[in-house]
C-alpha cells in the first residue's frame, strides 16, 4: 500500500494538503496531471483495527457517485486500483458547510427556511435520479456561493438500480445517531423519505439550537425515537412561526408514510411559507401524553417495511447478472472459463448488469492472510474480483463487487438473491480436489436448487 502525505503523487495526482480525517477515510486536497478545478481525493482507513465497512463504504460511495449527475453532488473525477491504493477522485465542493451555521443557532425562521429549501432541493435532484443519501447532516451539505446545496459523503448511500452494498455486508443498521431516522434502525434503506427525516431535525437543529432526539450512544436510546416525540420547536423557541414548526414535525414523523411525499414539495413549501397547510402540529405546545406514547410504541413493535417509493426506472428491463467468484481459490483455468461463460451471456444483451460476488469464512485461513486485518482481507478478494472481471471489458457503471462474509456460502448468495432483482446466476461446477468437491459441490447444487431464476453452472474439465 502506499504512503501518503503532502508532495506523494497518486496516478498524476499530487496531494496538497489534509482537508479531513474522518472515521471512514481521509480527505486531501490534490492537484491533477494537467491542472484544471480544485479537487479532493478521498482514501479509506485500512490497517490494523481498522474495519471491514470502511473498504465498504468506500465501494458504495463509488458506485453512487458514478450513477450521478448535476450539480448537487461532487463529480467523480477518477478511482484508484484496489490492489494499490483505493481512492475516490473528485470535484472540490467550494462553499461553507450547513455547520457553520447550526454553530450559531437558532437562527431566524427565515433563514432556516432559505437553508432548508435549498437542501431539499439537492435531495429532490438526487431522488429523482433514484439514489438516497442515508447519512444527512449538517456536515454533509455544503452550500455554494450561489446558494446551491451540494451533498457530499456518500458511502452510506443507496441507488436503486445497484445492489446495496452497506445493507449486503454490514449487519448492524448505520447512520448518524442524532439524524438516523426510525425505519433505518430498523434495516429499511430503500424509501427517499428516511432523508427527509434528518432533513427534518437539521431544520430543528437549526431553528432550536437543540437536536430533537438528543445524542444517544445506545440502541434503546436510538429506538425511542420510533414512539417518543421531540418537544415542539415552538415550546423552546416561541417565535418560531407556526407553518415552520408545522414542516419540522412533518418531516419528524416516525412512519415514512405520514411525512412530505417528496423532497421536491418540502421545498416548494420552504420556499413559499405562505402555502404551508396549518394542522395540529403547527400549535403543538408539548409532546404527547404517556397513552399515545404507550400507541405508539406498541405500532412500533408492529413495524413493516414502508412501499418502495423511487422514481420507476429509467431503464425498463434492464438485467442483473450474478456471478460468484471462488475469490479464496485462485485456479487461473477455472476463472478463465467461468469468465467465458459469463462474457457470452453479457454480450447477449449489452445494458445488462454484472454483479460479481465471493462469499469468504470470516474464519478461514483461505479468506484472511497471517495477521491480516478485516478491512485489509476485503480489500485484497474485492481486488481479486475486480481483476477476474477485467477482461470482459465492462463499463464501471455496469459492473459491481461484493464480498460477502459468511460460513454458508451457498445460504449468502440465496440471501443476496432474495434482497436484489437478479435475473440470472453463474456458478462453477464442483472442481476434481475431494475437499473442495465437498464444498463446491453443495454450493452449485444448492443454488441451482433453491435460487428463484434461472441458473447457469460451469463445467470444468477434469
Amino acid at each position: 500500500m502506499l504512503q501518503l502525505g503532502p508532495g506523494a503523487t497518486v496516478d498524476g495526482f499530487r496531494i496538497v494538503e489534509t482537508l479531513h480525517t474522518g472515521g471512514f477515510g481521509v480527505v486531501w486536497r490534490v492537484t491533477g496531471p494537467e491542472g484544471g478545478p480544485p479537487l479532493v481525493m478521498k482514501v479509506p482507513r485500512i490497517g490494523p483495527g481498522e474495519p471491514g465497512v470502511n473498504i465498504v463504504a468506500h465501494e458504495a460511495e463509488r458506485a453512487v457517485l458514478a450513477a450521478l449527475q448535476g450539480p448537487h453532488a461532487p463529480r467523480l473525477v477518477a478511482a484508484g486500483d484496489l490492489t494499490r491504493l483505493p481512492y475516490l477522485v473528485m470535484e472540490e465542493v467550494r462553499g461553507r458547510p450547513l455547520e457553520e451555521w447550526i454553530a450559531r443557532a437558532p437562527i431566524a425562521a427565515g433563514e432556516v427556511a432559505r437553508l432548508g429549501a435549498a437542501t431539499a432541493r439537492a435531495l429532490a435532484a438526487v431522488h429523482a435520479q433514484r439514489a438516497i443519501h442515508l447519512d444527512l447532516k449538517p456536515e454533509n451539505v455544503i452550500l455554494r456561493e450561489d446558494g446551491t446545496a451540494v451533498l457530499i459523503d456518500f458511502g452510506l448511500a443507496h441507488h436503486a438500480d445497484s445492489p446495496d452494498l452497506v445493507a449486503e455486508e454490514i449487519v448492524r443498521p448505520m447512520g448518524s445517531a442524532p439524524y438516523v431516522s426510525p425505519e433505518q434502525l430498523l434495516g429499511v434503506r430503500d424509501d427517499p423519505r428516511s432523508d427527509l427525516f434528518s432533513l427534518g431535525v437539521v431544520l430543528f437543529e437549526l431553528a432550536t439550537g437543540r437536536l430533537p432526539f438528543g445524542c444517544p450512544g445506545t440502541d434503546p436510546g436510538l429506538r425511542r425515537r420510533l414512539w417518543r416525540d421531540p418537544v415542539p420547536p415552538r415550546a423552546l423557541v416561541p417565535a418560531i412561526p407556526p407553518w415552520l414548526q408545522e414542516i419540522v414535525l412533518w418531516c419528524l414523523e416516525p412512519d415514512p408514510p405520514d411525512r412530505p411525499a417528496s423532497a421536491a414539495l418540502v421545498a416548494s413549501y420552504l420556499s413559499a411559507p405562505d402555502t404551508v397547510p396549518l394542522g395540529e402540529r403547527s400549535e403543538r405546545a408539548r409532546r404527547a401524553g404517556a397513552w399515545n406514547t404507550f400507541v405508539r410504541w406498541i405500532r412500533a413493535g408492529q413495524f413493516e417495511p414502508p412501499t418502495r417509493t423511487l422514481p420507476p426506472p429509467v431503464r425498463c428491463g434492464r438485467r442483473t447478472l450474478l456471478v460468484a467468484v471462488a475469490s479464496a481459490h485462485r485456479d487461473e483455468d477455472r476463472h478463465a472459463l467461468l469468465r467465458e461463460a459469463v462474457r457470452r451471456l453479457v454480450a447477449v444483451d449489452p445494458s445488462a448488469r454484472l454483479a460479481v460476488v465471493s462469499v469468504i469464512d470470516p474464519g478461514s485461513a483461505l479468506s484472511r492472510g497471517p495477521g491480516e486485518d478485516a478491512g485489509s482481507a476485503q480489500l485484497a478478494h474485492l481486488a481479486v474480483l475486480r481483476r477476474w472481471a477485467g477482461p470482459l471489458g465492462l463499463a464501471d457503471e455496469r459492473v459491481t463487487y461484493h464480498v460477502l462474509e459468511s460460513s454458508h456460502p451457498a445460504e449468502a448468495i440465496l440471501e443476496y438473491l432474495r434482497a436484489n432483482p437478479v435475473h440470472h446466476v453463474v456458478v462453477g461446477s464442483p472442481p476434481a480436489d475431494e475437499a473442495l468437491k465437498r464444498l463446491f459441490g453443495t454450493f452449485s447444487w444448492k443454488l441451482a436448487s433453491e435460487a428463484p431464476c434461472d441458473v447457469t453452472v460451469v463445467r470444468y474439465p477434469r
